[in-house]
């Protein structure tokens, strides 16, 4: 039998189109239980590598030959590997291009809906560390909203789709993954745009994203408006896109809201979370579509892949904005913390500008899974 390599991008379109997978993860206990390649009908077998090097045979009766086989490592070799050795014994099995170090770099670009005149919103997805990127574009203009690090994935879809990139928006400093924000506005000649409440310690221009900004997208007019939403951070700011999408940043989620811990102010923040999801947010209309920059369980999905919800609708159902007790939300959201992201601390001093690792650096700080929510 053959071992055949496969993409992330192939295995995000089994995850996008709810396809049956079967991955035997060959890598450490405690780094599978951490993270792992997650999907709707996917099934899992974790044994490490080191355990298989006299043969794989113990394991065959657990591998099911009537389902897709993917070996899944960290870095690639381990996998193929183990991947050589089924085939060796009769199976059909493929192993992941690049390991979970390329599955928590790919982005998976998905239209989320029509914007006035013709215009156009895409969410790029990316399911291995749960970040969520926008793109809106309007008569040859774009727009772009929490940009990860790739760079070149936005601006060569900017190029395909025949637009100019004129603005770029953090919503927020990240904590948990590096932004792409200011290197595509210094390579497009874009303006870069980040709320001055979390700027205080950058090292570069910005231009300042603040409560009530208005930016003209195209000749139709879309307008991009800012809306003051802190709690995540102190800077924290929301979007109201065309009136129809509010795009949240790392304040609300589909099925969670956003920790107000990560640059050490929990207890000061936490009031201001509460404000924004109890009040600022409930003065918006309930038909707004709600995108956030971040998802953190698999059942967040929607069935074309995109991540998005009626606001209404979370209001609702979404836990997190239906504690009525304010120190039971206090307590909540200060007392149960997840862990904290992977290297938080040098990422936030990445995107202030204060140091620059190189590429590989980068992907070391960023393993992981999305560590901004509260559950």
């Amino acid at each position: 039998m053959t071992v055949t390599a496969w993409t992330a991008a192939q295995v995000a379109r089994k995850v996008i189109d709810n396809k049956e997978l079967f991955i035997l993860d060959v890598r450490n206990e405690d780094a599978f239980k951490d993270w792992k390649i997650d999907g709707h009908k996917f099934d899992y077998l974790n044994i490490p590598y080191f355990e298989l090097l006299d043969g794989v045979e113990e394991i065959l009766p657990q591998i099911p030959a009537e389902k897709e086989v993917l070996v899944v490592c960290a870095k690639e070799g381990s996998s193929i590997m183990v991947a050589e050795m089924l085939a060796d014994a009769g199976r059909e099995v493929g192993y992941l291009e690049g390991g979970m170090k390329s599955w928590s770099m790919y982005l998976e670009p998905i239209k989320v809906g029509n914007l006035t005149n013709g215009g156009e919103l895409y969410q790029f997805v990316r399911l291995g560390k749960g970040c969520l990127s926008y793109m809106a574009i309007s008569e040859g203009e774009a727009a772009i909203i929490d940009a990860v690090r790739f760079t070149d994935v936005f601006t060569k879809f900017a190029e395909d789709k025949g637009v100019e990139i004129k603005h770029v928006f953090d919503t927020h400093l990240h904590a948990d993954h590096i932004s792409g924000g200011r290197h595509i506005a210094a390579a497009t000649g874009a303006t870069y745009y980040l709320p001055p409440k979390d700027a205080e310690e950058v090292v570069f221009d910005y231009a300042p994203l603040e409560d009530g900004l208005k930016v003209q997208l195209g000749a139709s007019e879309i307008e991009v408006g800012a809306l003051y939403s802190p709690g995540h951070t102190i800077g924290s700011t929301s979007f109201v896109i065309d009136g129809k999408y509010l795009l949240t940043g790392d304040i609300l989620f589909i099925d969670s809201i956003g920790r107000p811990d990560l640059a050490g102010l929990a207890e000061d923040w936490v009031g201001d979370l509460r404000e924004t999801l109890y009040s600022r947010y409930r003065t918006l209309a309930e038909d707004l579509i709600v995108l956030p920059a971040h998802f953190m369980i698999i059942d967040e999905l929607n069935e074309d892949g995109t991540v998005a919800k009626r606001l209404g609708d979370l209001f609702a159902e979404n836990h997190g904005l239906n504690v009525e007790d304010e120190e039971v939300f206090r307590s909540m959201v200060t007392d149960n913390l997840p862990p904290q992201p992977n290297a938080y601390q040098e990422i936030r001093h990445v995107n202030m500008g204060k140091i620059t690792p190189d590429n590989d650096e980068q992907t070391e700080m960023e393993i992981g899974p999305n560590r901004c929510a509260v559950r």
